[in-house]
């Protein structure tokens, strides 16, 4: 009886102590700021006005993105990098579903969110759950990308923006923005396709068996990503 007792305690402590193994996505922004600090910027000061002044509008117009806590998440179907239709309900029915929702594999801040998440991919699945990642840019690309980094889990091509639109997430890029892009070699359209201009506030929600958003994070600041502990924290209460 100690031993089924101490057995249990000690799984309730493997549990609780989940999110603070977590990887932390933190932690690689503050060195990618940390080394960019140290190297000259590409970006000229007239860039700089552009990108500014589209993050300030953005915030404006958007101020607010995402579904709230309480949502019901609107179904889809969409395709992997492979073909594969995945809907949203079917998943749902395996366990929690952890939905981001990322630019693509040019933006550096999405690439470091990814890794994070998948190093905590081990946790999220202690607690029966997946990571299901939505993105505006081609199966080709995701393709390229998954290979590249070894995404163990599905990324979805939302090749019409009505998923990204659903979320409330959707935007469209301001013409001098996507010149400024362009000349720093980052050319949206090459990866979404040609007059698809468009992206997703960063998002991540956190779904339950029951289609419910129990937690979420989603900022017009692209810089700013759900935490894995954050996202563990969330499932342990489902």
């Amino acid at each position: 009886m100690r031993c089924l007792i101490f057995i249990f305690t000690l799984a309730i402590v493997n549990v609780s102590n989940a999110a603070d193994m977590a990887a932390s996505y933190q932690e690689s922004l503050d060195q990618y700021m940390h080394e960019s600090k140290s190297s000259s910027s590409p970006f000229s000061e007239e860039d700089i006005a552009v990108m500014k002044k589209a993050a300030m509008m953005l915030s404006k117009s958007m101020p607010d993105p995402g579904l709230k806590t309480g949502d019901h998440a609107p179904d889809f179907n969409l395709k992997n990098a492979f073909g594969k239709k995945v809907n949203l309900q079917a998943e749902l029915k395996k366990g929690p579903v952890v939905l981001v929702f990322y630019r693509g594999a040019w933006c550096p801040f999405c690439n470091m969110h990814l890794h994070a998440l998948k190093k905590s991919l081990p946790q999220f699945k202690k607690l029966g759950a997946q990571l299901i990642a939505v993105t505006p840019q081609t199966p080709d690309k995701s393709a390229g990308q998954i290979k590249k980094d070894k995404f163990p889990f599905e990324v979805l091509s939302d090749l019409n923006s009505q998923v990204m639109k659903d979320y409330r997430l959707y935007f469209e890029l301001p013409d001098d923005l996507i010149a400024v892009y362009k000349k720093h070699k980052i050319d949206i359209e090459a990866f979404n396709g040609k007059g698809r201009a468009v992206l997703p506030v960063p998002g991540t929600f956190v779904i339950n068996q029951q289609g419910i958003v129990i937690a979420k994070q989603a900022e017009t600041d692209y810089k700013k990503r759900m935490e894995p502990a954050d996202i563990i924290k969330a499932l342990q209460k489902i």
